[in-house]
């Protein structure tokens, strides 16, 4: 029984690794950066991958997540359409490259760089590729420099910006970045509008950690708060409850088809996202990949349980 659950997630762990292997071959020349106005002082930018959150004031810029590497070029112009004050500051949501690939060209700009303490080690460390190929290490320069497990405010602008982690849910490094004097939550990936939630097993993800990580951000938001997700459209507290609703759910669909002895193809089969795909932007491209996850989280704790 372990073994199979072990088979289950390292099945999982394997689909991410790919998925995130083809994100990162877009062609990026024939990207173009949206710019968002959230505030007079507040935007949004999004290009290919997570989105960039950019407080700007007298002080200098502070930045949520750098996208890929090569789209520096792009995303310092879009900035400059919005200030001409240096970026003083990037603070990493996750680890994954299309949030933290851009790192070493503004730590180069003079960008002082902010991320969790597992962030840092898993890019120092990174896992191996899906071929087994051994991960290579990031550069020094593209490393945060100010590191935390416990909750930061940076004060610039006028804001109060505190760094707030989230444990273990989309990974093990997850940060929520909350600016009270705008009311604005950017959360990076552990809350997506676009497609069905993702969980990276392989970097520290977990289910519950992303159900408590919803909780706290929910907790978090007002009526009123504009919530900057890693990917898609911004949105409200109302759509953070839609999500978390949506996983507990789907898990226990799930749960139930495990306990009826259903195998993955089978339970893939069965179509429990079903009732949700309609509301979901680019439910069919996820719907699979979700169920994956939560087969392989569910089947591995009821495993865990049964051999106590």
């Amino acid at each position: 029984m372990r073994k199979v659950a072990r088979t289950s997630l390292a099945l999982v762990a394997s689909v991410f690794a790919f998925a995130a292997v083809a994100q990162q071959r877009p062609d990026f020349g024939k990207v173009e950066i949206k710019t968002t106005r959230l505030a007079d002082d507040f935007y949004v930018l999004e290009g290919q991958g997570g989105a960039i959150s950019v407080l700007t004031g007298p002080e200098g810029v502070l930045l949520v997540d750098s996208q890929f590497a090569p789209l520096t070029d792009k995303v310092v112009e879009a900035i400059k359409r919005v200030s001409d004050k240096p970026i003083r500051f990037l603070v990493d949501t996750h680890v994954h490259g299309d949030h933290v690939g851009g790192n070493e060209n503004f730590a180069k700009l003079g960008a002082l760089v902010f991320a969790r303490d597992q962030l840092r080690a898993r890019l120092q460390n990174p896992n191996p590729a899906p071929d087994g190929t051994p991960g290579k290490p990031a550069a020094a320069q593209a490393l945060p420099v100010v590191t935390y497990d416990n909750q930061v405010t940076i004060h610039l602008n006028g804001e109060h910006v505190r760094l707030i982690p989230i444990r273990n849910a989309h990974t093990d490094g997850d940060t929520l970045v909350y600016f009270p004097e705008h009311d604005i939550l950017a959360v990076g990936d552990y809350f997506r509008s676009t497609g069905y939630p993702v969980v990276d097993l392989d970097n520290g993800g977990t289910l519950a950690g992303i159900i408590d990580g919803l909780g706290a951000t929910i907790g978090r938001a007002g009526p009123n708060t504009k919530v900057v997700p890693g990917h898609g459209a911004i949105v409200d507290r109302n759509a953070l409850i839609a999500q978390r609703d949506l996983i507990v759910a789907v898990r226990d669909k799930v749960a139930g088809l495990i306990d009826q002895g259903k195998t993955l193809e089978e339970t893939i089969a069965a179509k429990p996202t079903a009732e949700f795909d309609s509301k979901a932007p680019n439910a069919e491209q996820t719907s699979e990949r979700f169920v994956k996850w939560l087969y392989a989280e569910v089947k591995a704790a009821k495993t865990k349980t049964a051999a106590r």
